[in-house]
């Protein structure tokens, strides 16, 4: 199938404004970096579905994403389709002491919406800059909370393109981990448990973390989030402040003088440069500490 006959047969699924050619992934990640997507997509999840469909059946190259919050995608881009769960498949529904959201649906909103309703459990997400469904993927968390804590269940969309409710307990979600990261399975929707409790309350500790947040992130300037997973026994900023890494650069790509858990990009940096520093940094706390890092950082698309 050539690329021209994709995006024909995608057009019969997507509406044509919510398609782009060639569009900068660097505009769709919070590294703000990023090469190309060859297609780019803002579907409804139903949409979606069908467009994963369609991509399986003709062996399209397809490629999802949330809020591209955790990713640093390759200078040369992403071939194929890129499907972002965003804007159109974020609808939020709070029943009782339940809330049942869409993939796309940031984390910020959620919480917000379980503020609303005087609902606790989710404080700890309030300032994942994440979409819900990602969160899920990854098991996202945060001073003490983790999706796990709060999931009931997930819609997947498996390989056989079913989609099916699946109880938290299958989805083996542990530190950074879920079992979709291994199966090819989607997340499309997740259903919520949360406490009630009292607004003002809530809305306190929500208010503290926002605190604790600006105060110790580099929140200025574009980046991935922690760019290392916690190896346990240690914290990652700690080992790589300790072997003297603090405000360390390969091009526009540094070490957070902040914060030295996190990757910054000060303005021009390629994907390349963010890659090279993170192996200078794995090297040289594996030198010092006999300790291996281990990106939390989703690689994407192709890399130089």
């Amino acid at each position: 199938m050539v690329r021209e006959d994709w995006r024909e047969a995608i057009k019969t699924i997507v509406d044509e404004s919510r398609i782009r050619l060639q569009e900068p992934m660097s505009r769709h990640t919070t590294f703000r970096i990023g090469g190309m997507a060859e297609i780019f997509l803002m579907p409804t999840i139903k949409e979606a579905v069908d467009v994963i469909t369609l991509c399986r059946a003709k062996k399209i190259p397809y490629t999802i994403i949330g809020n591209g919050s955790n990713l640093l995608v390759g200078d040369k881009g992403i071939p194929g389709v890129v499907i972002e769960f965003g804007a159109n498949a974020s609808s939020i529904e709070v029943k009782e002491n339940m809330i049942h959201a869409e993939a796309g649906a940031l984390l910020s909103k959620v919480a917000h919406k379980a503020l609303e309703a005087s609902l606790g459990g989710m404080e700890f997400a309030a300032g994942i800059p994440g979409s819900i469904g990602g969160a899920v993927v990854m098991n996202a968390g945060a001073y003490g909370g983790e999706m796990k804590d709060i999931l009931v269940s997930a819609d997947l969309l498996t390989k056989d393109g079913e989609v099916v409710e699946v109880p938290v307990e299958e989805i083996s979600l542990s530190y950074r981990h879920s079992r979709v990261m291994e199966t090819g399975e989607v997340v499309l929707g997740v259903t919520l448990k949360l406490e009630s409790g009292e607004k003002e309350k809530i809305e306190a500790v929500m208010q503290e973390l926002r605190q604790k947040r600006q105060e110790k992130q580099p929140l200025e300037f574009p980046s991935a989030g922690s760019t290392f997973k916690r190896p346990e026994g240690y914290f990652a900023g700690k080992l790589i402040m300790d072997a003297g890494l603090r405000g360390y650069r390969v091009g526009d790509a540094q070490v957070s003088e902040k914060h030295c858990g996190f990757v910054i990009n000060r303005g021009q940096a390629t994907a390349a440069e963010v890659e090279e520093l993170m192996r200078r940094v794995q090297e040289k706390v594996e030198q010092e500490f006999q300790v291996r890092l281990e990106p939390e950082v989703r690689r994407l698309g192709e890399f130089s």
